[in-house]
């Protein structure tokens, strides 16, 4: 497989698998431009010799959902990158073929959602091969999608047995993630926090297998807690998995990981910015309340351990940070992070969530990381085959 750093892209045209599915408002504008802005230098690389052909997904149509059409992202990507972007509403087809053929050295040409067509999820080789035919060289840099078998990350790819790469988000990703599970600086400690444990058991069990230290904060901290006796009042709880997240923190200890739960709790009685709250022991929640986040003994304990850490994932805010009475502890560890990254340690954050709160409180910068993958991110932990990743190394 080529590297994008030493192809020459001269009068060629090439059709690069971007992931545009942003976040929208009501009015259809972009509000969240960070996957964006990550594919920009790949785009800029293409541009400077040859014309580039944007392919993405957005939401999950039904049919040819027009609130989800990639119209909408014209704008944005216009003022992100300083050119005219050319949009054809279709991604296969006469008017594709046209649109394409008109494509100057330099011009961005998107094209519109590929779930418009359920061929896309179904990988279908024929709706590839029409993509395929639309330009001379294929770039993956979509890492949000890779772990999906699609037509336009894995089934297109066969279509360019020698000019196919990934883009520079792929690669630095990829780059990131081997700093973190192949050379890793001790000690290696993960944060994982959310709403529900049984989206994380892989993760925490493979984990289990990586990491010294493996910190569990938000929602499903609860679980944990009722599993070991405590009263955790109205808290989020998760009760058929009681005997799962038992034999998870037995787990830990026969693997000799360091499991850090929380000590204390802020509780409120109803999830609102106008709620009462109270701080408790984690394990003695009035039935009345509800844990929204960790309590400043939680972020003295989880702190100190970050700070003696080399390197650092972590997935998931450790309490409602979206209301401003419950985002101290996802704040705190934020700030944890930058300090970690400034005396020397590897620091990664990733999935939705988590890049939300980075934004939030500004430290995108100041961390070593900022992953775009979401369910991308979590199956490579679990050290699931990516089938993007697989289809690109394959001739």
């Amino acid at each position: 497989m080529k590297k994008i750093d030493n192809f020459d892209f001269s009068r060629k045209k090439v059709i690069i698998r971007v992931d545009f599915n942003v976040p929208l408002c009501n009015e259809r504008r972009v509000t969240d431009d960070t996957r964006i802005l990550a594919s920009l230098p790949t785009i800029k690389k293409v541009t400077e010799k040859g014309s580039a052909i944007l392919m993405s997904h957005l939401g999950r149509p039904r049919g040819k959902d027009k609130s989800l059409s990639l119209k909408h992202i014209v704008n944005k990507l216009a003022e992100l990158t300083g050119k005219e972007i050319k949009f054809v509403d279709d991604c296969i087809g006469d008017k594709v073929k046209l649109a394409v053929s008109d494509l100057k050295i330099g011009e961005i040409l998107l094209l519109e959602n590929l779930r418009f067509y359920s061929e896309e999820k179904k990988g279908d080789k024929n709706f590839a091969r029409q993509l395929a035919e639309l330009a001379d060289v294929y770039v993956n840099d979509a890492f949000g999608t890779v772990h999906r078998a699609h037509a336009s990350t894995t089934t297109i790819a066969k279509f360019f047995p020698k000019n196919k790469m990934f883009g520079y988000l792929i690669e630095n990703e990829l780059a990131s993630l081997e700093k973190v599970f192949k050379d890793t600086m001790r000690p290696f400690t993960a944060i994982l926090g959310g709403a529900k444990v049984s989206t994380k058991i892989p993760v925490i069990e493979r984990l289990m297998e990586k990491v010294d230290n493996l910190i569990i904060g938000g929602g499903m901290t609860y679980t944990f807690i009722k599993a070991n006796g405590g009263n955790v009042g109205l808290s989020l709880v998760e009760d058929d998995l009681l005997c799962m997240a038992k034999k998870l923190l037995e787990k830990a200890k026969s693997n000799n990981v360091n499991l850090y739960l929380p000590i204390d709790s802020i509780n409120a009685d109803k999830f609102s910015q106008n709620s009462n709250i109270e701080t408790s022991p984690v394990d003695k929640i009035k039935d009345n309340m509800m844990g929204l986040d960790i309590g400043t003994k939680t972020i003295k304990k989880f702190t100190n351990v970050i700070r003696k850490s080399r390197t650092i994932l972590w997935n998931g805010p450790v309490g409602v940070f979206e209301i401003e009475k419950f985002a101290e502890g996802t704040k705190r560890i934020a700030d944890a992070l930058v300090k970690a990254t400034e005396s020397g340690a590897y620091t990664l954050v990733g999935g939705g969530d988590t890049v939300a709160a980075v934004k939030k409180y500004k430290i995108s910068d100041k961390v070593s990381y900022v992953s775009t993958g979401g369910g991308a991110l979590l199956e490579f932990i679990e050290g699931k085959e990516l089938a993007g990743i697989k289809a690109m190394e394959r001739r």
